[in-house]
């Protein structure tokens, strides 16, 4: 081991030749923590949604098999209905409420629309069947789609898809992206 001073200051010197300095990162200011996220679905929302599920859907609601779905804020343009039910936007998820009830439905499109809008998509599609093995009573999925999508604030129109994807049993759904 060498005891002199001077070599063991040019040792340290040659070992760190290659060093830079690093720049000054105190003078940063500091980020802002992010907010928590925000539901964009009010509690008043969900519960006028349990009170209408509790009632039973009038008469005059009421939607034959074959019958297309069309529905629109009164802020929201005819145009863009005419573009979402063409199939223009893309469908960025989609939920399947075959052989649901309606109450199991109803809590389906709520936890689906609810991560729809927290994830920010702007476009989904439902699937809700035609209603042909519904009997009598009409199709009973579609009806409970076509109320309960109409009661919502996030939802800014909404209408049967094309054909292709699932035509008078299916809905195009346009969400309002904050």
């Amino acid at each position: 081991m060498n005891d002199d001073p001077d070599h063991d200051s040019q040792a340290f010197r040659e070992a760190m030749r290659d060093v830079r300095r690093l720049r000054d990162t105190s003078k940063r200011a500091p980020t802002a923590p992010k907010p928590p996220p925000r539901a964009r679905f009010t509690r008043a929302d969900q519960q006028e949604v349990l009170r209408e599920s509790l009632l039973p859907p009038s008469d005059e609601a009421m939607l034959a098999t074959g019958d297309e779905l069309s529905f629109r804020r009164p802020h929201i343009p005819e145009s863009v209905l005419v573009k979402l039910r063409r199939g223009h936007y893309t469908v960025d998820a989609e939920l399947d409420l075959h052989g649901m009830t309606g109450a199991e439905a109803k809590a389906a499109m709520r936890d689906f629309l609810t991560q729809a809008v927290f994830r920010r998509l702007s476009c989904v599609r439902i699937i809700h069947g035609k209603g042909r093995g519904s009997g009598p009573r009409g199709p009973v999925l579609k009806n409970v789609v076509n109320q309960w999508l109409q009661r919502i604030d996030n939802i800014q129109a909404f209408g049967s898809a094309r054909q292709v994807d699932g035509g008078s049993g299916a809905v195009y759904v346009l969400l309002r992206v904050k």
